[in-house]
């Protein structure tokens, strides 16, 4: 009788749940109106309290979100990273390889100063498709095709590495505040992941573009002469250099990310000394997506409240192949089950449905909880379809790049990455004492 009653009252909870993923893995609606349905639904019918389905606007991952879409907007108001970006490319010519390794590198450098994937890809796919004119690469060949890919790819995949650059990110860091109290700081996060899934899948990433789009790029590309910068440049340089020096200090100040990115978006408002009017403000902080963050954490929010999460990991558990005795199995398994969840709710919507069975994983497997939290950022990083990753297929809309090209790559680098650098993860885990 008690058993009946547990499942009756995890009913709607569920429904709504699958409803709302069911709704964004399927793209049938806007994904922030899935968003809003989820939170009249579930108050409509009394799901949950308010302080839980509203949770994710309370949460540093969704003020990060908002404060990254500011940045960027300033960014480029102001030409400083449009500036950057042509210096660097300027440097990119010689070889293929070299040319798409300039731009996977170019990608990871600036998610370290510009967190939002979106603002990247736009800053950066006119800025490569104009070095692939000047390098004589046709509009439709398999060398603008490449570089293309490496910008989408290179935005999205190696940011993953760097915890305030990456939706999936910030939400897996929302959502385990939340369920179990647990903070990242800056750069532990950054050490654990940046060597393999930054450094290494960029060389790999580098080799598979090389490899799947072959092409001879000019090597008389002529570098364009910046004029001086501006004194908006100057100070957007000097606001940037602080705001990632307290990112990066973050440890020892106590201060986390969210609030030093909306102290530096409150800056960038400001009349007279800012850069940004109400109106700029307005067209570039996308809205949408911030309330579709704030959804996907009510969700994972409601599913740790309702016990929903508890229920799934206890039927899940027995049908995984863990062995608290061989932390290797367990690791291996968790990195597979987070990429095959990309197909359920695509990248962004993985650490909703994830992060609540942390808990029962890791006793499954024998693994701190940490741990478990930590290998679910190697599977929602490796999309199998391009579809799972939302700036992944910007950038093929943007470079014109067909679908059947973004799906070889896709699956090459997961092949490549469960086959290497999993197991490169799981020692570099090991020897960083995250795995004992």
């Amino acid at each position: 009788m008690g058993s009946s009653a547990a499942w009756g009252g995890l009913l709607l909870p569920g429904l709504l749940t699958a409803g709302t993923i069911g709704l964004w893995a399927a793209s049938r609606l806007p994904e922030y109106l899935t968003a809003l349905l989820f939170f009249a639904i579930a108050m409509i019918l009394g799901i949950a309290p308010a302080e839980v389905v509203f949770s994710g606007f309370l949460s540093s991952a969704f003020w990060l979100v908002l404060s990254g879409f500011v940045l960027g907007v300033a960014i480029r108001k102001v030409g400083l990273a449009d500036r950057a970006a042509r210096l660097l490319a300027a440097h990119l010519s010689g070889s293929w390889p070299r040319m798409v390794g300039g731009v996977v590198l170019l990608t990871y450098a600036l998610a370290f100063a510009m967190p939002s994937n979106m603002g990247r890809i736009t800053l950066l796919m006119p800025v490569v498709m104009a070095l692939a004119d000047r390098a004589g690469l046709a509009e439709g060949g398999r060398g603008r095709i490449g570089l293309a890919l490496a910008v989408g790819f290179g935005t999205f995949q190696l940011s993953a590495s760097i915890l305030p650059a990456n939706v999936p990110n910030l939400i897996m860091a929302g959502a385990a505040e939340r369920a179990y109290g647990a903070h990242f700081t800056y750069l532990s996060y950054l050490l654990l992941h940046a060597p393999v899934l930054g450094l290494l899948k960029g060389a790999v990433l580098t080799g598979c573009i090389s490899a799947l789009f072959p092409a001879t790029p000019r090597k008389d590309i002529v570098a364009e002469a910046p004029g001086p910068l501006s004194a908006a440049e100057r100070r957007m340089g000097l606001l940037l250099a602080t705001t990632l020096l307290l990112w990066t200090t973050d440890a020892w100040h106590g201060i986390q990310p969210a609030w030093v990115g909306l102290g530096a978006a409150c800056f960038c408002l400001l009349p007279r000394v800012g850069f940004l009017s109400g109106d700029e403000f307005a067209a570039g902080a996308n809205i949408r997506t911030c309330i579709y963050v704030a959804g996907i954490l009510g969700v994972t929010a409601v599913v740790v409240h309702s016990g929903l999460g508890a229920m799934i990991g206890d039927a899940l558990l027995p049908l995984l192949p863990l062995d608290p005795a061989r932390p290797g199995l367990g690791f291996a398994t968790l990195a597979a089950l987070t990429v095959l969840l990309n197909f359920v709710v695509t990248a962004n919507g993985v650490p909703a449905l994830f992060t609540p069975l942390a808990q029962g994983l890791a006793e499954g497997t024998g693994l701190p909880l940490l741990t478990v939290l930590m290998v679910q950022v190697i599977g929602y990083a490796t999309p199998l379809l391009p579809y799972q990753a939302s700036p992944i297929v910007v950038a093929m809309g943007m470079g014109k790049v067909p679908a059947r090209d973004g799906l070889r790559l896709c699956l090459l680098l997961a092949v490549v990455t469960l086959a290497l650098l999993v197991p490169l993860d799981y020692a570099w885990f090991r020897l960083l004492g995250w795995i004992s």
